[in-house]
């Protein structure tokens, strides 16, 4: 009997998957465990391996093409195996492609609804939006496999759903475009990252009440402290020293530590709870072309500055590479962007739920500030802290910040 070969879920915000590549080609041989397509998310581009060996059939998602979570996109025949499935005409790029409707299943699945006291299946991120959105998953009929209600099936209720008075509708493109001459521009085509980078900040800042908190941080110790570790960093045969540590690299660590010091803060808010978290996982934003990713250090309180400048280098390399596993970049409590290395001065950032907070780093000035009366030239960089309101509360916010700064203005604190 022929094996379906399945669009997994690599994303947990994942409701539809782009194959970018296929390894194989229909009526190519492929084995168990080799690598059988790839998945481009927003995030990377994952490989996936084929579940059973036999004959490659029925490509019913060509490269470019787009399938729900759980569908089939091909299917796998033991050798001399009568195929039983038609195939799909193949999709063009960067369109859908047409897939097998979900077999028929009992009562309840076919419409997406629960009998008398069963829950309704649904994703969890169909659960979420059907929640913030005040719908009942029972009263959505669900596309995904055995009826599951997918993201979209609850996005589309949502349209339906009679919107308030006050709201207006988001310019078309086609009405945005009218209102330049004709020739005057070009149209770039939006890929799935900044997609979904649009609609992840729209729900942030639509959801989550910000507020925001600034301090100055004077970082000539740290700036001398990180030459001294520098210079004192072992070499290797090739001369290549152990480690050369960034100022983003302290500032990590510090974010990491205030967190220990100030657990109020080292949380997320989980909808009917919050997540107080034992270990400091902090995300940090790496600028890729034509968006960012933010790959999160774990247990970044019981890690080395070495540690965290090697961890911090690979996961900025495997992210411009768009190579980042999942785990590599879900989850935390909190988050550094620093645009320093730009010359922005001071600027605030959007919190990526489900962190709580988000801290945005400026660039290092040097300016005189008053000592004892006299001006003294010192090197500052101003930090704001974005908080989400229903975790953190602004005097826990303002502790967390004073926490990192003392740490920032006397690093030897981060090597007791």
């Amino acid at each position: 009997m022929a094996v379906e070969v399945i669009l997994p879920r690599v994303d947990m915000d994942m409701a539809t998957g782009r194959i970018s590549k296929w390894h194989a080609r229909d009526g190519e041989r492929v084995s168990k465990g080799a690598a059988l397509f790839e998945i481009e998310t927003d995030k990377a581009a994952m490989e996936i391996d084929a579940p059973a060996d036999g004959i490659l059939r029925n490509i019913l998602v060509a490269e470019g093409g787009t399938a729900p979570v759980g569908s089939a996109v091909a299917y796998i025949y033991a050798e001399g195996e009568a195929v039983t499935v038609p195939a799909a005409a193949p999709s063009p790029p960067a369109a859908s492609a047409p897939v097998p409707a979900p077999a028929p299943a009992p009562a309840r699945a076919a419409a997406g609804e629960a009998t008398a006291g069963e829950i309704p299946r649904a994703t969890p991120l169909a659960r979420r939006l059907a929640r913030e959105a005040g719908l009942s998953l029972a009263d959505i009929e669900g596309t995904g496999p055995r009826g599951r209600v997918m993201a979209a099936d609850v996005r589309s209720a949502g349209e339906a759903k009679p919107a308030p008075a006050a709201a207006s509708p988001a310019p078309s493109g086609d009405s945005v475009q009218k209102l330049y001459s004709p020739g005057s521009f070009d149209v770039v085509p939006v890929d799935g990252m900044r997609r979904t980078i649009a609609a992840r900040l729209t729900e942030s800042k639509q959801t989550v009440p910000h507020f925001y908190l600034s301090v100055t941080c004077t970082i000539d110790r740290l700036k001398q402290s990180r030459e001294r570790l520098n210079a004192a960093a072992p070499k290797g045969p090739d001369g290549t020293p152990a480690w050369k540590l960034s100022i983003n690299d302290f500032i990590i660590k510090a974010m990491g530590l205030a967190l220990q010091r100030v657990p109020a803060a080292n949380v997320t808010w989980a909808g009917e709870t919050v997540l107080q978290h034992r270990s400091s996982d902090v995300g940090v934003a790496v600028a890729v072309d034509g968006g960012l990713f933010t790959p999160v250090i774990r247990s970044v309180e019981t890690k080395t500055l070495a540690a965290v400048s090697a961890e911090m280098k690979e996961l900025a390399v495997k992210a411009r590479a768009r190579k980042l596993a999942p785990p590599e970049y879900q989850g935390g409590s909190a988050a550094i962007s620093n645009l320093g290395m730009y010359g922005i001065e001071q600027f605030t950032a959007i919190i990526n739920p489900p962190q709580a907070t988000i801290l945005a780093v400026g660039a290092a000035v040097e300016r005189f500030v008053p000592v004892n009366g006299q001006p003294v030239l010192a090197t500052q960089m101003i930090c704001t802290l974005s908080c989400d309101h229903r975790a953190v509360d602004g005097a826990v916010g303002a502790e967390l910040l004073r926490a990192f700064k003392s740490l920032i203005e006397e690093p030897l604190l981060m090597l007791a």
